[in-house]
């Protein structure tokens, strides 16, 4: 399979769903900026043309009412806000109509909608411009999350958002538009509400998605040094959530710490962390560990904003604790140091930037 970046895999999707399905149609604002949305959108204009590839204005929540209703009278839209503050200027449209229309009509009209909501931090953008908000969508009966945490899962589960009948909330980190990976070249989708098992283990379950699963996989290497074999799922959608799969780990292992990819208060951690003791309390081996990031608005000082991150030092700690074997007297001072000099504010030496 052909090796390509995120970006790459979003727009091949999309471009392959609009030559097969004449109803599916992008629009948001800066689709045909000539950085269309981080490459995810360059050029479609100019194969699809601007009535099906539709710059919008600054009006998010009347763009979003635009878009709900072109769905619910048979099209495909993908809306695409560049940051997920953009889209709380809609936040009714997609609450009070997107998720209802379905129970509201008894089941007579659907709202096939894909909101794609670009989130994380980065470029030291600060308390308006860095958050991730998936529990906020998270929460709402009647709409579907995913957050893909690589270019493969990007393509395939876009394919399945936009062919739902129902409204889904695509969370894209940016941090990850860069990441290469695997990806067919034929269109394929991924089931909404399936987790994958990243990696099989039996003394810890391991729980994230998006770009902190992304933290967690840079550490595989030294947990398996110090003899820990850590079980890794990587939720991909965030509703429906797997539990099954959840379950099943745990089962196994008896312990499981949640990597979060925003704040873990009322989050989709606390949620996992919630399930597990209410299920499988009796069985733990220990009390379950879930991280988040700082629970403050992001500084726009970037030398103050990676400190509220979560960094693999932090990481490390919690397996250490579940697991009582000490890594830190396992692994060399300086590989650790290293890996912390990585994690900065900025994730590539070649990311300049939102624009």
């Amino acid at each position: 399979m052909p090796q390509i970046k995120y970006f790459q895999a979003i727009k091949e999707a999309q471009t392959q769903l609009m030559y097969k399905d004449k109803r599916v149609m992008i629009m948001g604002l800066g689709v045909n900026d000539p950085k269309g949305i981080f490459g995810t959108t360059k050029n479609l204009n100019k194969i699809f043309g601007n009535k099906r590839i539709l710059e919008t204005p600054t009006s998010e929540n009347a763009v979003t009412g635009i878009a709900i209703g072109a769905a619910i009278q048979g099209l495909r839209p993908i809306l695409t806000h560049q940051r997920v503050e953009f889209s709380l200027l809609s936040i009714e449209q997609i609450i009070n109509q997107a998720a209802k229309w379905y129970f509201m009509s008894g089941g007579e009209s659907n709202t096939p909608i894909v909101i794609r909501l670009i989130i994380g931090k980065g470029w030291g953008q600060g308390p308006q411009h860095s958050q991730s908000l998936e529990t906020l969508f998270s929460h709402i009966p009647g709409l579907k999350v995913v957050s893909p945490s690589n270019a493969h899962d990007a393509k395939g589960l876009l394919v399945s958002a936009v062919k739902d009948n129902g409204p889904v909330i695509f969370f894209e980190h940016r941090w990850l538009h860069n990441i290469y990976g695997e990806v067919p070249k034929k269109l394929y989708s991924i089931p909404i509400g399936k987790a994958k098992v990243v990696q099989n283990g039996k003394d810890i379950t391991i729980v994230s998605f998006s770009e902190a699963l992304i933290q967690v996989l840079r550490l595989k290497k030294i947990l398996s040094e110090c003899g820990i074999s850590a079980e890794i799922i990587d939720l991909r959608s965030l509703r429906p959530l797997d539990k099954s799969s959840i379950f099943r780990s745990v089962k196994k292992t008896k312990k499981i710490l949640v990597v979060d990819n925003g704040w873990k208060s009322y989050g989709i951690s606390a949620e996992i962390v919630s399930l597990v003791s209410e299920k499988l309390l009796s069985i733990l081996k220990e009390k379950p560990i879930r991280l988040g990031i700082r629970e403050i608005p992001i500084p726009s000082t970037r030398a103050l904003a990676k400190n509220c991150y979560l960094n693999s030092e932090s990481i490390l700690k919690a397996v250490s604790k579940l697991t009582k074997i000490k890594i830190k007297n396992k692994i060399k001072k300086k590989y650790l140091n290293q890996l912390l000099l990585k994690e900065t504010d900025i994730p590539y030496k070649d990311f300049q930037g939102p624009f």
